[in-house]
């Protein structure tokens, strides 16, 4: 019989999952492992008994108590794939920069205690973000029956949008043969959205899929390579779009064609932590601020 130990940390949003029986248990393609403790965020996946029984854990604002624990936990079987991120600006994005705003910010404002608790509806947890941000008009690029296009408001570039479908897709674990036809549309609108916006500028784009995504909800990245943005900040950031973590667009549909579905492959959480490299000569560089001071002679004159 399989045994997990679950204890809710409704304060920091998290759950801590201890395996204590002898089946293979994972968080998404990270098997546990007999006695270890690891950490379920929401929009993360917890996989029992060798993949056959999917649970997602979520917090919910408890509208009724505001002066007690504001969060309660709820598991409920899911088919959603999401990696937390370890803070919320190191996330893709739950809220869009509107036109006219400034592209250094790279932060969300918090929410003060009326105006949050004003909101006619929770949120929910930032994994969530995507959801609400393609529903916005403020925030759309462009949208069509099948995707809407928004601009990613933490850009790792001077060029980043998300490709998202309406049709309810927590992952690329959700997708199958029959997506096949909305993943090609995906990459076309990208390309679209690619000439319209960025026609005239001689900087390469590549347009593919992040293989254990922060925010839930399937979403397509099309991003310029200069990779000039304030709000690239750390390895994991770099690492995210320069190494095989980063699933090109077609390589996924070519996947989903001929097996009907995507596999990631194990390690892929590992491929972060790998030294700074460019992506442009493979030169290593020691931080940051020296790799973006190295990209300056990559970028089209």
């Amino acid at each position: 019989m399989e045994k997990i130990e679950l204890k809710a940390e409704c304060d920091k949003g998290y759950v801590k999952v201890k395996q204590v029986g002898v089946n293979p248990s994972s968080i998404d393609s990270v098997v546990i492992g007999k006695d270890q403790e690891v950490t379920l965020q929401p929009g993360h996946v917890l996989y029992m008994v060798n993949e056959l029984y999917p649970y997602i854990v979520e917090f919910e604002e408890e509208a009724k108590s505001p002066g007690l624990e504001a969060h309660r936990k709820r598991m409920r079987s899911s088919n959603s794939d999401s990696v937390g991120r370890d803070a919320a600006q190191e996330a893709e994005s739950s809220t869009r920069l509107e036109s006219g705003s400034d592209p250094s910010q790279c932060s969300v404002p918090a929410q003060k205690g009326k105006d949050a608790s004003a909101k006619k509806e929770s949120l929910g947890h930032w994994s969530q973000g995507l959801r609400i941000s393609m529903q916005d008009p403020k925030m759309q690029v462009y949208k069509d029956e099948q995707v809407v296009v928004i601009k990613d408001k933490y850009p790792k570039a001077r060029h980043h949008w998300l490709v998202l479908p309406w049709a309810s897709l927590s992952s690329l674990k959700a997708v199958t043969r029959e997506h096949l036809e909305l993943l090609k549309h995906m990459h076309a609108v990208g390309e679209e959205v690619i000439a319209e916006f960025a026609g005239s500028s001689k900087l390469r784009f590549r347009l593919g899929y992040h293989a254990i995504p922060s925010m839930s909800h399937v979403h397509l990245h099309v991003i310029s390579q200069d990779f000039d943005s304030p709000c690239l900040k750390n390895k994991k950031h770099w690492n995210s779009f320069n190494t095989e973590y980063f699933l090109e667009s077609q390589a996924v549909i070519e996947m989903v064609q001929e097996a009907g579905r995507v596999t990631v492959r194990d390690g892929m959480p590992e491929l972060l932590k790998l030294p700074l490299r460019c992506h442009g000569c493979q030169q290593l560089l020691p931080s940051i601020p020296q790799l973006k001071e190295h990209l300056r002679k990559h970028w089209p004159q």
